[in-house]
């Protein structure tokens, strides 16, 4: 199974970017399909990006879209979340995902084969 690791949170004012990064071991990243949910304080944890396993196809929630820019690295075995003109409602905590399914179904956040521990955005109004 692979173990992955996010880093890259951190506090950010309002209209800031940070770049999240999800590296893993155990296994190479290139057989997974790769994904981004987030979960803030009190609410369910929702989807936010996913990636295929080659790069060739992306997908986004309606409130990250053209903010947020999925994007993964095989050889590094790292997928990345650049983050820009962040809001207040973006705080929460991200995770990274692993899944032999699709970067389409893997929104579903249900056939997730690894989950990150978590990495912390908090952006000030």
């Amino acid at each position: 199974q692979v173990q992955l690791v996010e880093s890259g949170g951190g506090l950010v004012q309002a209209g800031g970017s940070l770049r999240l990064s999800c590296a893993a071991s155990g296994r190479t990243l290139s057989s997974y399909a790769m994904g981004w949910f987030r979960q803030a304080p009190g609410k369910e944890r929702e989807f936010v990006a996913s990636i295929s396993w080659r790069g060739g196809s992306t997908y986004y929630a309606d409130s990250v879209k053209g903010r947020f820019t999925i994007s993964r690295d095989n050889a590094k075995n790292t997928v990345y979340l650049q983050t820009n003109s962040l809001k207040p409602e973006d705080t929460a905590a991200y995770y990274c995902a692993a899944s032999h399914d699709t970067a389409w179904d893997i929104r579903r956040g249900t056939q997730i084969d690894s989950w990150g521990q978590g990495t912390q955005v908090t952006v000030s109004s």
